[in-house]
């Protein structure tokens, strides 16, 4: 693997950091507080695909040569968008309502240079079967997934024993679909394989 540019990952997400180290790729981690909120009137893929070009803007200034990239991942249940859970009681609701039903995980990517910014998303349907008010209450209280859109981690003890089966891109539920990511990569120009 042969990156043209030096790679800049702009999150602390250890997933997302073990996903890009999995394409073979070195890059170094550069992060800044930026505001997630997005316009009301947006729905599903776009929620995900503004919040991550939004977060890329953040950084064009502080660019010289580098490929930039920001995800953000949302999960869907209907037109519902469930973000991080605050506290034990809204992982408790959000779990509850994902419970026995299929639901939609949408990560959009931007790469960012300073002559280039690209957008795109990926979108994994989740299926969960019915769970326990017990086992609901077991994984928050021994994972606390507030850092977890949906509160859950498909990769964590409620995604071996809950979810049913997904289709579409395993790895876009954890947090970057890195498939699609190499691909535009390559596509790009940025990335060759030796």
């Amino acid at each position: 693997m042969n990156l043209l540019r030096p790679l800049l990952l702009a999150s602390n997400s250890p997933r997302r950091k073990e996903l890009l180290a999995g394409l073979g790729l070195t890059f170094d981690v550069f992060v800044k507080e930026v505001e997630e909120d997005y316009p009301a009137e947006l729905k599903g893929s776009e929620v995900a695909t503004y919040l991550a070009a939004h977060k890329a803007d953040q950084y064009y200034d502080d660019l010289s040569d580098q490929i930039l990239i920001t995800a953000d991942t949302i999960v869907c249940l209907a037109d519902d968008v469930l973000n991080k859970p605050a506290d034990y009681d809204e992982a408790f609701r959000m779990l509850t309502s994902l419970s026995g039903k299929s639901h939609e995980v949408i990560t959009g990517v931007c790469i960012l240079t300073r002559d280039h910014k690209e957008v795109f998303f990926d979108t994994t349907k989740v299926y969960f079967k019915e769970l326990s008010e017990q086992e609901i209450d077991y994984y928050i209280t021994n994972y606390k997934p507030f850092d977890k859109a949906g509160a859950y981690g498909i990769q964590e003890w409620i995604g071996k024993i809950g979810i049913e089966r997904i289709e579409g891109s395993y790895f876009n539920v954890v947090g970057l679909p890195v498939q699609k990511l190499y691909s535009h990569l390559v596509d790009l120009k940025y990335l060759t394989v030796d």
